[in-house]
């Protein structure tokens, strides 16, 4: 049930940031900024989710810092209360990542590894979602390092200022 829900809420996240710009610039649904973080809404099915994107990204292969062509790379907690998705924490990596793999998100110092399938990443199940998503709370950043299916080994930081603000701001929109 956790990855139906992932996969139809990256459906309407994937449309949002198509086009190569950041989502909180495309997007005419943004309804709040929060510091480091934007709430968005849509309508018909309800979703509301808190997001931001990286302030320092790093790509390395073989021990050396590379350049690459990356997607928009997101972190955000999505709420969609007709699939029952409460606090869902999602990652995407702008990349198709190495099969098998996985994400190590590191919110200081408190680990937690994360599934992938395609270009999208999130916890195993509701309990880690709450778990990771009270880690944030109490966080000054989240890192993210990702495998490529290409090889390339990335490692995105995001700040956790507003973020706080944003996901309890998207859950009251969504009737949480």
């Amino acid at each position: 049930m956790h990855i139906f829900r992932m996969i139809a809420g990256a459906t309407t996240v994937a449309a949002l940031v198509a086009g190569g710009a950041t989502a909180q610039e495309q997007s005419t649904n943004r309804v709040a900024a929060k510091t480091d973080w934007s709430v968005f809404v849509e309508d018909n099915p309800t979703e509301c989710w808190g997001v931001s994107t990286p302030k320092e990204t790093v790509n390395s292969r073989d021990g050396r810092v590379v350049a690459v062509n990356r997607g928009q790379t997101l972190l955000m907690v999505f709420y969609r209360p007709s699939a029952g998705a409460n606090g869902q924490v999602a990652f995407t990596g702008g990349y198709p990542f190495a099969s098998g793999s996985s994400v190590n998100l590191d919110i200081s110092g408190n680990t937690f590894e994360l599934f992938t399938e395609g270009e999208w990443a999130w916890p195993a199940t509701t309990a880690d979602d709450a778990k990771i998503i009270t880690a944030m709370k109490r966080g000054a950043n989240a890192v993210l390092s990702g495998q490529s299916g290409r090889g390339t080994n990335t490692k995105d930081t995001f700040s956790l200022l507003g973020f706080t603000a944003a996901v309890e701001d998207a859950a009251k929109r969504c009737g949480g």
